[in-house]
């Protein structure tokens, strides 16, 4: 009897399918085209409709079209310099993809997109060269790919084989007019950079002549940048001209990354006495644009979430008009549907028991983490600078550091037996000075600036505490390994923000070596305030880094 109301129940539910399918795949396809029109308007939409074209895809397990909207997806996120988001959706796209399938072209070369703007120059090539062999039936999209590949190429200073590529592009079958003009326009640029002789000057006025022309408004600003960059060594005065020629037409077309590169090179001519202020207007521009960018990860990532909690949402009240509707059938399958409820019962037990299991081995490895990390803060890091105030100081009593090192031990006590950390009457700012003072010595000077109460005011015992965690840490890698002889701190407030520059002029540490010299707890750290940290690898010696994080 069960078995005949299973197979009852499961030939209403082929029924209902057959005749819901044609309408999902409408609505699907409608959603998509919706999304494609909204792609070079508004990122943020065309994002959002190509989720919602996805639920629909994935409920009839259209692998084809899965693909083409992720793709679309990500090249959405690129739009608005989510890279890393972009890079994630490209490799979920593939997921979905058959080594023949007609969409892996775009794929790589978004791909390559991606890598050029993080100027991985040499792994863009090769996806661009993916895409390239790959079965292309447009010859402007193919044409398009080939001149990202010669960018690259020249990025690299491969200029032969960039104008052997850009020479595989045959003008006269496209018609796109802005396509022409980036091609002769690179095809220029890449022989001026070959030869610094070449006199590409007359051709780039004339290009610039033939975009202003056709109203290509974003290939004027690439001419203007061209100007400005050949003119910037030989005629500092042209060079000036043509970079605020940029930065006033980014302003028009309303490009961020434009009218940061025209301060930039608005800043290699312009008079010593403008330094300060393009150097304000440029640091202001570009952390506007990396919020820009952050708010614009959190708004894809929402979307996504909502998307899914919509459709849950809406299977269930489905589930419920149906059970309306269908009260007599379901009461005929009432058994069968028992059986399965009973089922899925006894999955959902064992997924909530393997759940639980994975939450607990996740609650050790945290609880392992956290006690490690107080053993490296307190412990190692506390014996150590008893060490460096013993080494730096000749008079340092007996006895006080035998007071310190009683207090390390009551605290490495109080880990084993996972007390909560008692509350720390030294007033905080004395707390850093004196810190930063135990380094001082005859061979390191340190030197502090802006560390007053007033600073410190209403931040919280748990930050204050990861604050001087990452001081110290700056102050022990300096002592190991940066051979500097001044340091210096200094603190500022604006708002509810505070902001740590720290200075050495030691050996410096490179940018890939960075998490490999014992500052990657300081990142972590900052990471846990909600902060950022930057570090300058650039300055011809010694390091820069600057630590800012919200008071509250």
């Amino acid at each position: 009897m069960v078995r005949y109301l299973l197979l009852f129940l499961l030939f209403i539910i082929s029924c209902e399918k057959k005749t819901s399918i044609n309408t999902v795949s409408e609505k699907a396809d409608e959603l998509y085209k919706a999304g494609e029109q909204q792609l070079p308007k508004n990122s943020i939409e065309a994002y959002a409709k190509f989720q919602q074209a996805l639920q629909y895809y994935y409920k009839d397990k259209d692998s084809s079209n899965i693909s083409k909207s992720l793709i679309c997806q990500a090249i959405a996120q690129k739009q608005t310099g989510d890279v890393f988001g972009a890079e994630t959706t490209l490799v979920e796209a593939l997921n979905f993809m058959k080594d023949n399938d007609e969409s892996l072209y775009s794929v790589y070369n978004t791909m390559g997109d991606l890598k050029y703007d993080q100027k991985e120059y040499a792994t863009a090539e090769e996806w661009y060269t993916k895409a390239l062999d790959q079965k292309i039936d447009e010859v402007e999209i193919k044409y398009s790919i080939l001149n990202n590949k010669a960018a690259s190429e020249y990025r690299q200073a491969k200029y032969s084989s960039a104008l052997h590529t850009l020479e595989q592009i045959d003008l006269s079958q496209t018609k796109d007019v802005r396509k022409q003009g980036k091609v002769r326009e690179n095809i220029v640029y890449t022989k001026w950079l070959q030869d610094r002789n070449y006199p590409a000057q007359a051709e780039f006025e004339n290009l610039l002549a033939f975009k202003l022309k056709h109203n290509d408004m974003w290939g004027v600003n690439s001419s203007y940048s061209h100007l400005a960059e050949i003119s910037q060594e030989n005629n500092p005065s042209t060079s000036l001209y043509y970079a605020k020629q940029m930065l006033n037409t980014a302003g028009k077309i309303k490009s961020p990354e434009d009218r940061l590169e025209a301060i930039e090179r608005i800043s290699f001519v312009d008079s010593p006495t403008n330094a300060v202020k393009n150097f304000v207007l440029y640091k202001k521009l570009s952390d506007s644009i990396q919020k820009y960018k952050n708010a614009n990860r959190n708004r894809f990532a929402y979307i996504k979430y909502d998307s899914e909690k919509k459709e849950t949402e809406n299977q269930r009240l489905k589930a419920d008009q149906a059970q309306k509707e269908n009260l007599l059938i379901r009461q005929q399958v009432a058994l069968a549907a028992s059986v399965i409820i009973i089922v899925l019962n006894i999955i959902l037990y064992r997924r909530r028991q393997a759940r639980l299991r994975q939450e607990n081995e996740l609650k050790l490895k945290n609880d392992q983490l956290r006690i490690s990390k107080k053993v490296h803060d307190v412990v190692a890091n506390g014996i150590y600078q008893v060490m460096t105030k013993i080494e730096n100081q000749e008079d340092f009593n007996k006895d006080e550091a035998l007071d310190e090192l009683e207090f390390v031990y009551e605290k490495s006590r109080d880990i084993s037996y996972d007390k909560e950390d008692s509350k720390d009457e030294q007033d905080f700012s004395e707390k850093i000075s004196n810190s930063i003072g135990s380094f001082n010595n005859d061979i390191v000077k340190t030197y502090i600036a802006g560390n007053g109460k007033n600073i410190w005011e209403n931040v919280s015992q748990l930050k204050q505490e990861e604050i001087y965690q990452i001081i110290r840490e700056l102050l022990v890698n300096m002592k190991k390994h940066s051979k500097a002889s001044l340091v210096s701190f200094r603190f500022e407030r604006i708002n509810n923000e505070i902001t740590i520059h720290y200075k050495d002029n030691g050996i410096g540490i490179p940018g890939d070596v960075i998490y490999k010299n014992g500052l990657s707890n300081a990142v972590s750290r900052i990471e846990i305030l909600q902060g950022q940290i930057i570090f300058d690898t650039e300055t011809e010696k010694g390091l820069k880094i600057d630590i800012s994080f919200p008071v509250y």
